[in-house]
């Protein structure tokens, strides 16, 4: 089915924070997220509206210092006007048409401005999703049963010669949304871990866990995703206090590790990993550990094989899969998986993903995998969408970070709040003088209301409580140094 986009609305909100994160090189305190409004034209001459929002996330698609915060979130703008540009340039096509045949323009005219793959990449991630959710719209069919039959006429193309479409379409066909998926809980750098951590004049008292021990016995999870910072003395430390919490109120819990880019090469991490397994205190975490996440810096993390620290844990890439052929470049060397992020567009998780499932089903194992990780997708339209991915490619846990750093649906009109609590009863709850919040006890959330016509929202969003997103600049942004 050919589309055409006839229109695009960008919207921005703000978000504070209810606690600081620390990943990489940057704590957050507030954030933006970025919400986009599309209309697309159908060949009978229908036309269709249809959403996406994704946070505007300064230092992880371009970590150079070299860029302030302000020129990252600029860079993220310049990549939604190209995309938008390229889109509309090439009138009908099938939405999977429009990624396809204007990935290369994308990237290209990414690069000659200074956006790096992640960046140029995050435009059309916003558009496919947005456009999606129109034709599902129009069409009364859900992002799960729109992906199945192939509505979007995904296809094996020269971008990724090693996906075949004999493999694909099936894959394809044979996909299936889960009811509920775990949450995986991430631990931030700076999070409080006990009571100790956290004084009494410091705490928000909203009625949230604010430490790692609250969490633990508040949503009694299964899975954590824990942060490590580059030294490894302090990495030490902060792993075993951690082990220390988990141990004890955890039950049979499950760890990933993400190094967010701070090791220089694979024998830091590597240097990391041994010191890990001789501490007594970290014996239980040892073997509680699934996988480790882009440790090393992406400048590096393709350049060499990382096949001494995948004999010890699989490895997987996150920041380094920036374009189509990363994920073929890291199995090469090593790596294991890749992480779905919607930031960077479903339709790669998509392909990334049959390329899993036909690498397993040629060794007859389960080794290569897709991991479900955050971009502290918000409560509403990005979460939703992100979980109605990960749940279809057949994952059964998640990164979800969102929920804890920031409350809920707060900033967000009422009317908006309701129209979600009432369209998804069994993902939120709104209790008197709170602001609608995920409903992740137990660790578990329901996804059941996410098979809606579009792709997974089924509300109606209050732009006018929204502003317009700024013009982004035309020219290449400059570096400080």
């Amino acid at each position: 089915m050919k589309v055409k986009l006839d229109q695009v609305d960008r919207f921005e909100r703000d978000v504070r924070l209810r606690l600081p994160f620390r990943f990489g090189v940057i704590t957050v305190t507030e954030s933006i997220h970025a919400i986009i409004r599309v209309r697309i034209a159908l060949e009978d001459g229908r036309t269709s509206e249809g959403v996406a929002a994704e946070a505007l996330g300064a230092k992880w698609f371009e970590k150079s210092p070299a860029f302030t915060d302000a020129q990252n979130l600029d860079q993220l703008r310049q990549s939604l006007d190209i995309a938008i540009d390229h889109y509309k340039a090439r009138g009908f096509d099938t939405p999977f048409g429009l990624f396809a045949g204007t990935y290369r323009a994308q990237q290209s005219r990414g690069a000659e401005l200074g956006l790096n793959p992640l960046v140029a990449s995050y435009g059309p991630a916003l558009l496919d999703r947005a456009i999606l959710d129109a034709l599902g719209k129009a069409t009364g069919q859900s992002f799960a049963t729109m992906i199945s039959t192939n509505v979007p006429g995904i296809e094996a193309t020269d971008l990724t010669p090693d996906i075949k479409d004999a493999h694909l379409q099936p894959f394809l066909a044979s996909l299936k949304p889960g009811a509920t998926i775990d949450l995986r809980h991430t631990v931030g750098l700076v999070d409080p871990l006990t009571a100790a951590d956290r004084p009494t004049s410091e705490r928000v008292n909203d009625g949230l866990p604010e430490t790692l021990e609250e969490v633990v016995s508040y949503y009694r999870g299964r899975y954590y995703k824990l942060k490590v910072g580059g030294d490894i003395r302090a990495d030490l430390d902060r792993l075993s206090r951690i082990a220390s919490v988990l141990d004890a109120g955890a039950g049979d819990y499950r760890v990933t590790f993400d190094g967010n880019e701070q090791y220089d090469d694979v024998d830091g991490i590597v240097e990391l990993w041994r010191k890990v397994e001789g501490t007594p205190a970290l014996a239980r975490m040892v073997k509680a550990t699934l996988f480790i996440e882009q440790p090393i810096k992406r400048a590096a993390a393709l350049s060499r094989p990382v096949t001494a620290l995948a004999e010890y844990r699989p490895v997987i890439i996150d920041e380094s899969d920036g374009e189509l052929s990363a994920f073929p470049m890291a199995l090469a060397l090593g790596y294991a998986g890749v992480s779905s992020k919607n930031c960077k567009g479903f339709y790669k998780s998509i392909l990334n993903a049959s390329r899993v499932a036909t690498l397993n089903e040629q060794a007859a194992s389960a080794r290569y995998f897709m991991s479900a990780e955050d971009l502290t997708t918000g409560p509403g339209t990005s979460v939703q969408q992100d979980l109605a991915l990960v749940s279809l490619l057949g994952l059964t846990h998640v990164e979800r970070n969102a929920h804890h750093f920031i409350d809920g649906m707060s900033g967000v009109p009422e009317s908006e709040q309701k129209a979600f609590v009432t369209a998804h009863p069994a993902l939120y709850e709104k209790l008197s003088g709170k602001p609608a919040r995920l409903k992740a006890r137990g660790g578990k959330l329901a996804l059941g209301s996410l098979g809606c016509p579009g792709f997974a929202v089924g509300v109606d969003l209050d732009f006018k409580s929204m502003r317009p997103m700024p013009a982004a600049p035309k020219e290449r942004l400059k570096a400080s140094t």
